[in-house]
C-alpha cells in the first residue's frame, strides 16, 4: 500500500477535535496494577485536546460514580460510566443493575463482564516453561471460586430470569446502551438478538469479542445494527506482560484475554476490517489506563495515526470517534 497524503501530527490532532473515547481506564484500581491517569486527569487532558466527551471503564465499580464526581469538578467536558457485571458484583446481578441505572447520573451502559465473563475467565492464564496455561488448571481454587460465579449467556433456549431481568431493566432506560462485554462470539450474537427481543436500542459489541470475529460474524453483528468496537490497547507492547489486571492475588497475574491467534494482525487487520465492514457500523476507543501505557488521549491520538497510515480516510476516522459514538451515548451529533 502507497501510504496516503497529507498525514501528520497536527491532522491526528485535529481529529481528536470533537472526538469519543468510549473505554477509559482512569484509576483508582488495585495495589498491584497501578494505573497512569485518575479519572480527573483524564477528563482535563481530553478536554484540553478539544474532545468532547470520555466513557471511564471499570471492572471493580460503577464508574456513572466517577463520571458523577468528574462533571462536578472539570468544567467544559463531559464524561459517562456505567456498570461491568464483574464477580465483585456477583456476576449476573438484577440488583446491581437496577442500582447503577439509578446512582449518580446513572449508567450509560451495562456490560455483561469482563474478566468475569466465563469464557475470559477459562482463558486466561501465563506461559510456565514456554507453554501457556490457564489459571483454572494452575489454582483449582480459581476454577472453584471465579468460574463458578462467571457470567455465562445462554446460546439457546430462553434467558435464565436474571439475564430477563436485566435486559428488561436496560430496555426500559432507552439512553442505555447494552456492552456484550467480553464473551464468546456465539454469546455476543445471542446479546445482540435478545436486545432486539427486549427492545433494547443500541449494543456495541467489545473489542475482546471484535478481535476474535471472523468477517462474516462482523457483518452479522453489523447487520442487525450493533457497533462494532475496535481498541488499541489489545495490540500494544503490554499486551504480553502478565499482570494483575482484576484479582488482588498476586498469583492470578495473567496474560490478559489469553494467547489468541487472531489478534496477531494487530492494528493492520482492524484496518482491513474496518474497510471491509464499513466505518458506520464500527468505533474505535483506547482502552488505555494501565501505567505501562501513554495517556488514554496520547492512545488515543496513536490509534487514529496508525489507521490513518493504513488508508482509513479522515472522513471515516471522524465517523468512528465522532459521530457513531454521540449516537452510542444519545447525544446530539455536533
Amino acid at each position: 500500500m502507497i501510504l496516503p497524503e497529507g498525514r501528520s501530527l497536527e491532522q491526528s490532532e485535529e481529529l481528536l477535535r470533537g472526538a469519543i473515547d468510549i473505554h477509559v481506564h482512569a484509576g483508582p484500581h488495585i495495589f498491584s496494577s497501578p494505573r497512569r491517569i485518575d479519572p480527573f486527569q483524564a477528563a482535563t487532558q481530553a478536554r484540553d485536546a478539544g474532545m468532547r466527551a470520555i466513557v471511564f471503564m471499570d471492572v471493580f465499580e460503577m464508574s456513572n460514580g466517577t463520571a458523577w464526581l468528574v462533571n462536578r469538578v472539570v468544567p467544559d467536558f463531559r464524561t459517562f460510566g456505567g456498570l461491568i457485571l464483574n464477580t465483585v458484583y456477583g456476576g449476573m446481578n438484577p440488583r446491581a443493575v437496577k442500582t447503577a441505572l439509578a446512582y449518580g447520573d446513572g449508567a450509560k451502559f451495562i456490560s455483561f463482564g469482563a474478566h468475569s465473563t466465563y469464557f475470559q475467565a477459562s482463558k486466561e492464564g501465563r506461559l510456565v516453561d514456554g507453554q501457556f496455561v490457564p489459571l483454572s488448571d494452575l489454582f483449582p481454587r480459581f476454577g472453584e471460586e471465579e468460574l463458578t460465579r462467571a457470567v455465562r449467556i445462554p446460546v439457546d433456549g430462553p434467558p435464565t430470569p436474571e439475564l430477563s431481568e436485566i435486559l428488561e431493566s436496560i430496555a426500559a432506560s432507552p439512553g442505555v446502551y447494552l456492552n456484550t462485554g467480553h464473551v464468546s462470539n456465539e454469546e455476543a450474537m445471542r446479546l445482540i438478538d435478545l436486545a432486539a427481543d427486549y427492545g433494547i436500542r443500541q449494543v456495541l459489541v467489545a473489542s475482546a469479542v471484535t478481535k476474535n470475529m471472523t468477517l462474516e460474524a462482523q457483518r452479522a453483528a453489523a447487520a442487525k445494527g450493533a457497533y462494532l468496537e475496535h481498541t488499541l490497547a489489545a495490540f500494544t507492547h503490554t499486551t504480553p506482560i502478565p499482570k494483575t489486571h482484576y484479582y488482588v492475588e498476586r498469583e492470578y497475574a495473567a496474560i490478559d484475554e489469553g494467547m489468541d491467534e487472531a489478534s496477531r494482525a494487530g492494528v493492520r487487520g482492524v484496518a482491513e476490517q474496518i474497510q471491509a465492514i464499513g466505518a458506520e457500523h464500527c468505533i474505535i476507543a483506547s482502552d488505555f489506563g494501565v501505567y505501562t501505557l501513554p495517556p488514554p488521549v496520547e492512545g488515543f491520538r496513536e490509534f487514529i495515526a496508525c489507521l490513518l497510515d493504513l488508508g482509513v480516510s479522515p472522513d471515516e476516522i471522524r465517523t468512528m470517534v465522532a459521530r457513531n459514538p454521540a449516537r452510542l451515548l444519545g447525544l446530539d451529533e455536533e
